[in-house]
C-alpha cells in the first residue's frame, strides 16, 4: 500500500486543479440514520464525481513519462470518462472514450463537452472495455483501465480529506464500481493509522464484488443491470479484490428500491443530487441502522451525475 508521503504528494497535485470538497453532518440525515453521519461531497468536484482526482494524477504521470503520447483510450459508464477527459484537456492530451449503447445521455454530453472522441459500442461496460482494448492496439493509443495504482493514489486524496476532518469515524461506507474508491479509502485509512472500519457497497443487481468478497477470489457475473450505473460491474479487477479482502470489514448489497430511496432522501434532506452509485453508501447505512446506531459514520457521496429524466422518476417514485 502507498505511504502517507506518497498519498500526500498525489493530493498536492490534485489540489492544484481543484480544492478539497466539503464533508458535512446533515441533521435530517443523521436523524434518519440514528447516528452522527458525515457525508463526503464528491458530487462537488468539477465533474460532479470523485474520479477526477485519479485522472489528474494518472495523466500527469503519463505526460511526464511519454510527452509525445498520441492519445489515451478507455471505457466508462461516465464518471471515469469525464475524469480522463478533464485531465487530458488540462494536460494537452487526446482522449477517446468508449461507452455502451444506452449510456447516460447527460454523461455522454458532458464527456463530449470536454473534447473527447466518444464511441458507443456494446450492450454493457464490459463489452465497451473489450472494444477499447482492441482499438488501442489498432490505433496505437495508450489504453487505460478503470483500476490502476496511480488512479488509486489520486482518488485517495478524498478519503484523506474526510479522515482528517473526522479522524475518529467508527465506520465508513464506500460504493464499489471497479474498486478505486474503496481501495483508495483503505489506503488512506492505513496510511493515517486509523482504526475506521471500511465497508464496501454494491447493488444487488451487480453483486460481483460482494460475491468476490464472500468467495475470497474474483467472481464474474453475467449481468449488471442497475440504476446505479457506476456500480454496474460484472468482471471485478483481481488487484482491487485483493486489496478489499485485506482491508475491508465487509461488502454489503443494497436493492434498487433502497438506492432510489437514498437518492430521494439526499434531495429532501440536503437538496443535493446523488446518482445511484452516489446514494448507495447512504442506502447501506439506512439498511444497517441497528449496527450503526449512536456511532460516528462516514458515507461517500461519490457522484451526482444522474440524467434529469431518471432523477425525476426517482423523486416521483415511478
Amino acid at each position: 500500500m502507498p505511504s502517507l508521503e506518497t498519498l500526500d504528494s498525489a493530493a498536492e497535485l490534485v489540489h492544484r486543479y481543484l480544492p478539497p470538497t466539503p464533508q458535512y453532518v446533515w441533521p435530517l440525515l443523521a436523524e434518519q440514520a440514528g447516528c452522527e453521519l458525515w457525508v463526503k461531497h464528491e458530487n462537488h468536484t468539477p465533474i460532479g464525481a470523485f474520479k477526477v482526482r485519479g485522472g489528474l494524477v494518472y495523466m500527469s504521470d503519463l505526460k511526464a513519462a511519454q510527452p509525445n503520447c498520441p492519445g489515451v483510450i478507455t471505457a466508462t459508464r461516465g464518471n471515469h470518462g469525464q475524469s480522463i477527459g478533464y485531465a487530458c484537456r488540462a494536460l494537452g492530451l487526446k482522449a477517446t472514450i468508449l461507452v455502451p449503447h444506452g449510456n447516460s445521455v447527460e454523461k455522454n454530453a458532458a464527456m463530449r463537452a470536454l473534447g473527447v472522441e466518444l464511441i458507443e459500442h456494446g450492450h454493457d461496460f464490459q463489452a465497451a472495455r473489450e472494444e477499447a482494448d482492441r482499438l488501442a492496439e489498432e490505433r496505437g493509443l495508450h489504453f487505460l483501465g478503470p483500476y490502476n495504482d496511480l488512479l488509486v493514489r489520486g482518488v485517495a486524496s478524498y478519503p484523506l480529506e474526510l479522515l482528517r476532518a473526522a479522524p475518529d469515524l467508527d465506520r465508513v461506507y464506500v460504493p464499489i464500481g471497479m474498486g478505486s474508491g474503496i481501495c483508495a479509502t483503505i489506503a488512506a485509512r492505513d496510511a493515517l493509522g486509523s482504526r475506521t472500519e471500511v465497508v464496501g457497497v454494491v447493488a444487488e443487481n451487480a453483486p460481483a464484488y460482494a460475491l468476490s468478497f464472500q468467495s475470497a477470489a474474483p467472481v464474474n457475473t453475467n449481468t449488471a443491470d442497475t440504476i446505479a450505473d457506476g456500480l454496474a460491474c460484472r468482471t471485478p479487477d483481481p488487484e482491487a479484490v485483493a486489496v478489499i479482502l485485506n482491508g475491508a470489514a465487509d461488502v454489503v448489497t443494497v436493492s434498487e428500491a433502497e438506492i432510489r430511496e437514498a437518492m430521494r432522501l439526499y434531495f429532501t434532506s440536503t437538496h443535493n443530487v446523488a446518482e445511484g452509485a452516489g446514494a448507495a453508501a447512504l442506502a447501506a447505512v439506512l439498511k444497517d441502522r441497528e449496527s450503526v446506531r449512536g456511532k460516528k459514520v462516514g458515507v461517500m457521496l461519490s457522484g451526482g451525475n444522474v440524467d434529469s429524466k431518471v432523477f425525476r422518476e426517482v423523486l416521483l417514485g415511478l
